[in-house]
C-alpha cells in the first residue's frame, strides 16, 4: 500500500500529515497553487490520456501520460496523486516529482510512471505560461532552430513496404523512416525464414531511397537470444541501417552487453526503461549508443533531461520514444529543442483528423522537421470539445504465438 502522506524514517515523521511545508513563492512572485486534476481518455485505436492542472491564478497545465494498455489504472493513479497535489506551488517540479516518487510504495512501474510523467509535464506548462516563456527557455534555451523528425512506415511485403518509404518522404520531406523486419506470421515461421526476410525487407527500402537516406529497424524486443538478433543484425548489416531499436527483451543489461559485443550496426532501446535509476546501469555497460526514454513513461521532462546528460557523459546519443499523441509531440519538441545530444524524434503527423481534432493549432511538419513553438508554455490547447467523439476502448499492444502454440515475445 502507498505511504500516503507520512513516511516514517529513524524514528522521526516526514511528509504533508507530519507538518512538513513545501517550499514557499519567491520574494516577489505570487503564489499559485494547483487546485484540482483532470484526465482525460481518447480513444483513438490506442488510447491517450491527456492530463490539466487547474491553478487558483486561471492558470492551466497540460500533460499527456502513456498509455500502457491498463489506462484506466493510470487515470486512477492520477486521481489518487490528486489529494497530494491539491494546495501545492505547481512551479515546485523538483519537490513535487520527489514527493510522488519517493511517497509511492515501492518504485513505480508502467502505471505509476506515466502518471508522474504527464502531472510533471503539465506543472512545466503551468511554469512556462507564469514565466511568459515557452518551455524550452527554462531547460537552458534552444540547441537548434528545428527538429528532426521520422515516421513508421509499414507493408506485407518487401515493395509494399518500400512504397509505403517513397510515400511518407513525398507527403512529409522526410529523411529516415523506422521500419519491422518481420515478415507476416513471424511468430510461427521458422527461424531462418524469419531472419532471410529481415535482409530482404530492408533491401528493398533501401534500393527504393537511395545510398543515403536513414533506414531505422525495430524488432519491438520481441527476440530474447541474443544469438537470434545477432543474426538478424548482420542480415541487415550490409543496407547501412540508421540503427537495430530493441533487438532484444530489455530486462537483462548484461544480455545487451553481449549483442553490443558481437554486431557493428547502432543498437537502440529504452522505451520501457523509467527513470535515471534504471538507465543508469544500460549506460555503464555500453549496451546502447542511441537511448530511447518516452518522455510520458520515464518520469516527464526534467527526468528525460538527466537521463539525456547521464547518455551526453557516456557518448550516447538520445532518440526519444514517441508512439502517442499531439501533446507528446509537442513536449518533446521542447525536449528535443533543449538537448545537445539530441538525434532525431519518432512522429506521428497531427495534420489530419481525427489527431488534427485533438489540440489547437500544433506544429506541422515542415520538409522532415517540426518548428520549435515560440508561444508561452507549451504553446497549444487541448480541444476538449472534440473529445467526446472519441470514447476510449481497451487496448493491448497484441498476441503472439509460436508454431506449437506457446506465448511468444511481443
Amino acid at each position: 500500500m502507498r505511504r500516503r502522506h507520512f513516511l516514517m524514517t529513524s524514528g522521526l515523521a516526514v511528509g504533508a500529515a507530519a507538518g512538513a511545508q513545501p517550499p514557499g513563492p519567491a520574494p516577489g512572485r505570487p503564489e499559485i497553487r494547483i487546485t484540482d486534476i483532470k484526465t482525460f481518455l481518447v480513444g483513438l485505436g490506442r488510447n491517450h490520456l491527456f492530463v490539466k492542472v487547474d491553478t487558483d491564478q486561471g492558470i492551466h497545465g497540460i500533460g499527456e501520460a502513456y498509455s500502457c494498455g491498463p489506462d484506466q489504472a493510470t487515470v486512477a493513479a492520477i486521481s489518487d496523486f490528486k489529494a497530494w497535489l491539491v494546495g501545492q506551488d505547481p512551479r515546485n517540479i523538483e519537490y513535487i516529482w520527489a514527493m510522488l516518487y519517493n511517497f509511492s510504495r515501492f518504485p513505480g512501474g508502467s502505471v505509476v510512471n506515466a502518471a508522474i510523467s504527464g502531472i510533471e509535464q503539465a506543472l512545466w506548462d503551468i511554469s512556462g505560461k507564469a514565466a511568459g516563456l515557452p518551455v524550452y527557455r527554462l531547460l537552458g534555451g534552444k540547441c537548434r532552430e528545428k527538429i528532426r523528425v521520422y515516421q513508421g512506415v509499414g507493408g506485407t511485403e518487401p515493395s509494399q513496404l518500400a512504397e509505403s518509404a517513397r510515400a511518407a518522404v513525398e507527403k512529409h520531406g522526410y529523411t529516415a523512416v523506422k521500419i519491422a523486419p518481420h515478415p507476416p506470421g513471424m511468430h510461427a515461421a521458422p527461424y531462418n525464414a524469419v531472419t532471410r526476410a529481415a535482409g530482404q525487407r530492408i533491401r528493398a527500402v533501401r534500393e527504393a531511397m537511395g545510398p543515403d537516406f536513414d533506414i531505422a529497424v525495430d524488432i519491438h524486443a520481441q527476440f530474447f537470444e541474443p544469438t537470434r538478433a545477432i543474426r538478424v543484425a548482420r542480415a541487415i548489416e550490409p543496407y547501412q541501417p540508421f540503427w537495430l531499436e530493441e533487438p532484444i527483451r530489455p530486462e537483462n543489461v548484461d544480455a545487451m552487453a553481449k549483442l553490443a559485443a558481437h554486431v557493428t550496426v547502432p543498437l537502440a532501446s529504452g522505451e520501457c526503461n523509467y527513470t535515471k535509476f534504471e538507465f543508469q546501469p544500460i549506460l555503464h555497460a555500453q549496451a546502447l549508443d542511441i537511448i530511447q526514454p518516452d518522455i510520458c513513461l520515464c518520469g516527464g521532462v526534467l527526468e528525460m533531461k538527466k537521463i539525456a546528460a547521464m547518455a551526453e557523459a557516456h557518448y550516447v546519443m538520445v532518440a526519444p520514444h514517441n508512439p502517442m499523441g499531439p501533446v507528446a509531440n509537442v513536449v518533446n519538441t521542447h525536449f528535443a529543442a533543449s538537448t545537445p545530444n539530441f538525434l532525431i524524434l519518432e512522429y506521428t503527423p497531427d495534420d489530419a483528423p481525427p489527431r488534427r481534432d485533438l489540440v489547437r493549432d500544433p506544429p506541422m511538419v515542415r520538409a522532415g522537421y517540426l518548428p520549435i513553438p515560440d508561444k508561452p508554455g507549451w504553446g497549444i490547447e487541448l480541444n476538449e470539445e472534440a473529445f467526446r467523439h472519441y470514447p476510449p476502448k481497451p487496448w493491448r499492444r497484441g498476441f503472439g504465438f509460436r508454431a506449437d502454440g506457446s506465448v511468444d515475445f511481443i
